[in-house]
């Protein structure tokens, strides 16, 4: 490889390399940029190793680049797929672009390396107890202000230095990876404003969170604020958020942030995958589709249906919001979907296999586990939020665990479906405490912190195959702005890790 002159030579901090969707023999990286300053390449090109051998190139040419935003002329981005990998196995990946000099002043001629990142293809089964295990690594809610990398930072030391058993495989991030409707800018009408505005939030985002995009597969599902709070509704008491409720703002908002979606979170509606027949796999969006009666359109929603109800193993439920909640009475959250939320609950409890929910939203960290359905299975839930708390007047947002609801499903849900609602297990130490609720930050009045807060936070959920066939579950949450050590690892939240066996 010829490097180009210094002078040649840019930060290369405004350019992204995100890997998306893995498979066991397949992979996508999407690359590009989300900044507005930067020139589109004459040429580039996406490199894959093994080994520390080259096995795959991906060009890619100026007429290569798409616009990730409807309307406007910079910023852009290529997706590319390689396939036929070997399962279980770690790649590394990077994006160049060809420099070239004018042939007096700029004569070295040369590819520059832009990002890297690195991935793991699926395994063809669950591993074995003692041999290793399939991780994912777990967030939601990601506030850049205050952050100063640290969320990154610490993902990317796990992955790089953690223990075999902890380091991510893929990440799940369930909502809220951008705050669209933070800021007083928000007020703007003008739709060229809005854009620009969506546009930036997601580059700022994008660069802060590298070290987390970058890792392994990256599954992401949007919640409220990747359009606006208690999106698709505009009855928000928010007076930042009133412009919304002018059609030509409230259109031109929601066009952008879909854009975003779409194309840059590239996030599923329903979407499984499967580890051999060990474990099966659901990314659910239950936000972007929302109308007043239903959380997703009929047929997206009877597909989640049919994966629930035809398991003939332990399930993985990736959601935005969580389903171990009580009533809402400012914003809506799964339950004021009474229908749809008893459909789905029914169709978890159908058959004899656990189930555990991996979500976020709720500014809290907290594992707690009921009895679901009359087959024998179990309803775990796993909840990671936030991975950088918001600040200022925004900070009242802040929360902390709670043991509630008490009891699972809903009394009036339970009856529907021929059920009794069952005592949630938020598993109490002797002091009463709950052992897996995540820890908490005082807050100070005239602060950047004013409310007593959730720590910054991701969680790991480790799963392998013990001699008996069945699966075995580990969650710990990892404290981002609390290094340790000599490679800053994050620090453990819990004293001992949650365990579980499924059946």
């Amino acid at each position: 490889m010829f490097l180009p002159s210094r002078s040649s030579l840019t930060s290369t901090a405004q350019w992204s390399l995100v890997i998306h969707r893995v498979g066991t023999a397949s992979a996508e990286a999407w690359v590009g940029t989300l900044f507005p300053t930067l020139k589109m390449p004459e040429r580039a090109r996406v490199r894959l190793f093994r080994d520390g051998r080259e096995v795959r190139s991906a060009s890619i040419s100026k007429s290569d680049w798409r616009r990730p935003f409807r309307g406007m002329r910079r910023r852009f981005f290529k997706v590319v797929r390689f396939r036929r990998l070997e399962a279980g196995c770690e790649y590394r990946v990077t994006f160049e672009r060809l420099v070239e000099g004018d042939g007096q002043n700029e004569p070295v001629r040369g590819w520059q390396e832009l990002r890297a990142g690195a991935f793991c293809t699926l395994p063809p089964r669950l591993p074995l107890k003692g041999e290793g295990a399939f991780t994912i690594g777990l967030g939601s809610c990601f506030y850049k202000h205050r952050d100063g990398r640290r969320a990154a930072t610490a993902y990317r030391a796990l992955c790089e230095h953690g223990a075999a058993t902890v380091r991510p495989d893929i990440t799940a991030l369930t909502g809220d990876q951008v705050y669209l409707d933070i800021g007083f800018d928000s007020l703007s009408l003008i739709p060229d404003e809005i854009r620009e505005r969506i546009a930036d939030d997601y580059a700022l985002h994008w660069q802060a969170l590298d070290g987390i995009l970058g890792q392994g597969g990256t599954w992401m599902l949007p919640d409220d604020h990747e359009y606006w709070n208690d999106y698709p509704f505009v009855d928000s008491p928010i007076p930042a958020l009133w412009s919304l409720r002018l059609p030509h703002v409230r259109e031109c908002w929601e066009a952008a942030a879909r854009d975003g979606v779409t194309n840059i979170q590239r996030s599923p509606v329903v979407e499984t995958l499967a580890i051999g027949e060990d474990l099966t796999l659901c990314f659910a969006d239950l936000r972007s589709h929302r109308t007043d009666e239903a959380l997703l359109p009929a047929a997206p929603f009877q597909k989640l249906l049919d994966w629930a109800k035809r398991r003939t193993c332990p399930g993985i439920l990736i959601l935005p919001q969580p389903l171990l909640v009580g009533q809402n009475r400012v914003e809506r959250n799964l339950r004021s979907y009474r229908e749809q939320y008893a459909a789905l609950i029914g169709a978890l409890g159908a058959v004899p296999h656990d189930i555990v929910v991996l979500s976020g939203d709720v500014h809290f960290g907290r594992i707690a586990s009921v009895p679901i359905g009359n087959a024998g299975a179990r309803l775990f839930e796993i909840i990671s939020s936030p991975l950088s708390n918001l600040t200022g007047l925004n900070g009242v947002a802040a929360s902390t665990a709670t043991s509630r609801p008490e009891s699972f499903p809903p009394a009036t849900t339970a009856r529907g479906l021929g059920w009794e609602p069952r005592k949630v297990n938020y598993y109490k130490d002797r002091a009463g405490r709950g052992r897996f609720f995540v820890p908490i930050h005082k807050g100070r009045l005239l602060s950047d912190y004013p409310r007593k807060r959730t720590r910054e936070h991701f969680m790991t959920v480790s799963l392998c195959r013990a001699d008996t066939g069945r699966v075995e579950i580990t969650a710990q949450a990892w404290l981002v702005r609390e290094p340790t050590g000599p490679w800053d690892l994050p620090a453990k939240s819990f004293r001992r890790s949650f365990r579980a066996v499924l059946r």
